[in-house]
């Protein structure tokens, strides 16, 4: 949206430990406050806070205070709110959409975006097979919806690509081998493996992503999962691949 102007980015480090996210340094560093815990601005706007310290924040600078803590809220604002401010606005929610891409996206939330965390940690294996079955089936039927179109609902991207896309990112990398979603890998898909390579494709996109970083947070965070500490190699198959659906509607 070239909102870069108007909304400043800054990094926290992907090893996070029992202090949680932290400014280290380097390419990560609080350009606005210069904390050097990101739970410095949960106590900033509210100095009781107790609960998880969580990523990402929006962070009000004029008022001190985080606006959100909630991925989707944010995502439906800098769209929204902030429209304004952008230098070339896009409508990632359009009105007449919005029931179906609501829908949509809490669905991919219960059985995609949060499926792989809920089999990642789970401890009943019974619990674990259930969230992978309803994790696969879900990628089976979004696979199929894109076999004649480009994007979820059409020729362009919105909201729900981008929600989806954060999850088949890292799909390969981490949730199939980490999180045990080891039924297929994202590569196995007609549909879904050259949707995932438009959308990383997409202007501005690729530069977003950083697998060397996702992959030493999700191996070197996790104990109880990979107490060895050992990073997985990244896969061979590479996001730059031509994905060949240019032509779709």
């Amino acid at each position: 949206m070239g909102l870069e102007d108007a909304i400043g980015i800054s990094f926290v480090d992907p090893i996070r430990d029992d202090r949680g996210w932290a400014f280290t340094g380097g390419e990560h560093v609080d350009h606005v406050n210069g904390m050097h815990y990101l739970s410095e601005a949960y106590l900033a706007t509210d100095p009781g806070y107790a609960a998880r310290v969580t990523v990402p924040v929006l962070w009000d600078t004029k008022t001190g205070q985080i606006v959100s803590n909630e991925s989707a809220d944010i995502l439906r604002m800098l769209h929204t709110a902030f429209a304004g401010l952008a230098k070339h606005p896009v409508d990632l929610c359009p009105e007449w959409l919005r029931n179906e891409i609501d829908a949509l996206n809490e669905r991919i939330y219960d059985n995609v975006n949060n499926a792989v965390y809920k089999a990642g940690f789970s401890t009943n294996q019974a619990i674990y097979e259930r969230e992978v079955a309803a994790l696969f089936a879900t990628l089976d039927e979004l696979d199929e919806r894109l076999a004649d179109r480009r994007f979820l609902f059409g020729s362009e991207p919105l909201e729900t690509d981008w929600r989806l896309f954060t999850t088949l990112v890292r799909f390969d990398a981490v949730y199939q081998i980490h999180f045990k979603c080891s039924l297929l890998k994202l590569i196995e898909y007609a549909h879904l493996w050259p949707y995932a390579r438009d959308l990383y494709q997409w202007p501005g996109v690729a530069e977003t992503v950083d697998f060397d970083e996702i992959r030493r947070h999700y191996y070197l965070t996790h104990p109880m999962i990979n107490p060895s500490g050992l990073v997985a190699v990244r896969p061979a198959q590479s996001f730059d691949l031509p994905h060949g659906r240019a032509s779709l509607g």
